[in-house]
């Protein structure tokens, strides 16, 4: 079964590889797909009219939709840097970047997991986020490009989202919406879908594995297709809520993320959490079995292993969404006979 819907990557799936858009765009050429995130202002090499003209007209010569994104613009969250000035200049230069490279959205976030625990919890965080964004308002609309605020890290559940989104106003803000962070946060991809679909503007995608601890459970993401998450039924819905919005697969495998729901003051940090919204993830819990990680160290001998890793994981999420999800809008044929670029040509 066709899902008209057009598939991408998100850069961080390559992380370990370092590419620059140009390196980028060429690969995901050679995936034969229809558009590329990137999800950080470090993937260009400057910021110039001239030089991100060039960019535009390479994805434009590919066939390639981009869409643009950036970190942090909560000022009071543990992942806030400063590095591009003040959250509203980081913001204003992601607008100008995007609307330089015909991207419909800026992708950004507030925070993560760790920000639910700060002074004033994450309503407070929402509130500056809110603040933040409205200062931009006049800017984004002036570009034609609307704000896409990403459930982070397990920094906000679906409805804590929309409630930013709502506050923030539905003319120039909508949703990242990342089924795997979802998990993170306590939600079923598909009650989170369910909840974000309609204010989706851009994805993030991946497999969930969970299961069962003495102080919890633990999540740890997958390639697609290789963990628990029935992908057919939720496509079949993100097409019906959200049809214009790209899949950008966003491929963390191997990496534990241990969930104590457990243990004592866990739930201080989800006051508002419903359980109708969790008891879906807990049966993914309870279905769930152990797994073994996937991590690399620091030692310089890994590196190489760590990038066919990553490429290898990516390229057969690609595969699984081409051939049995039926995704992106590009002929895909072999499909099994994949290469991607060399990790230092970049071709």
């Amino acid at each position: 079964m066709r899902r008209r819907l057009k598939l991408g990557f998100d850069n961080y799936s390559l992380r370990s590889l370092g590419w620059k858009a140009p390196q980028l765009l060429d690969y995901a050429a050679s995936l034969r797909l229809d558009s590329v995130l990137f999800s950080d202002l470090d993937v260009f090499e400057n910021h110039s009219s001239e030089y991100l003209a060039e960019i535009r007209a390479h994805a434009n010569s590919l066939g390639l939709d981009i869409q643009v994104g950036t970190l942090s613009i909560c000022p009071t969250s543990v992942l806030w840097s400063n590095r591009f000035g003040s959250p509203k200049e980081l913001l204003e230069l992601t607008l100008r970047i995007a609307k330089a490279l015909g991207s419909p959205v800026a992708r950004c976030v507030l925070g993560n997991i760790k920000d639910r625990s700060s002074t004033g919890g994450i309503e407070a965080r929402i509130t500056e986020t809110v603040h933040i964004l409205q200062s931009v308002r006049g800017a984004a609309l002036d570009a034609g490009v609307k704000i896409a605020v990403e459930n982070h890290a397990g920094d906000m559940q679906a409805r804590e989202l929309v409630t930013l989104i709502e506050r923030a106003g539905t003319d120039f803000v909508g949703a990242t919406m990342d089924c795997g962070n979802a998990t993170w946060a306590l939600e079923h991809p598909l009650r989170n879908l369910e909840l974000l679909g309609p204010y989706a503007l851009c994805s993030g995608i991946r497999d969930s594995a969970l299961w069962e601890t003495e102080a919890g459970a633990v999540l740890q993401w997958a390639a697609m297709g290789d963990g628990q998450i029935d992908f057919k039924a939720y496509f079949d819905r993100f097409a019906q809520l959200c049809p214009d919005s790209s899949v950008q697969i966003e491929t963390i495998t191997g990496r534990p993320n241990p969930i104590p729901y457990k243990t004592e003051g866990f739930w201080d940090a989800y006051p508002n959490a419903r359980t109708r919204d969790s008891v879906e993830f807990f049966s993914l819990v309870a279905n769930g079995r152990a797994r073994a990680s996937v991590l690399f160290s620091e030692d310089p001998n890994e590196i190489e292993k760590e990038r066919r890793f990553q490429k290898s994981e990516l390229e057969r999420s690609i595969r699984y969404c081409h051939e049995t999800l039926g995704l992106g809008n590009h002929a895909h044929p072999a499909m099994n006979q994949i290469s991607g670029c060399d990790a230092d040509s970049g071709k």
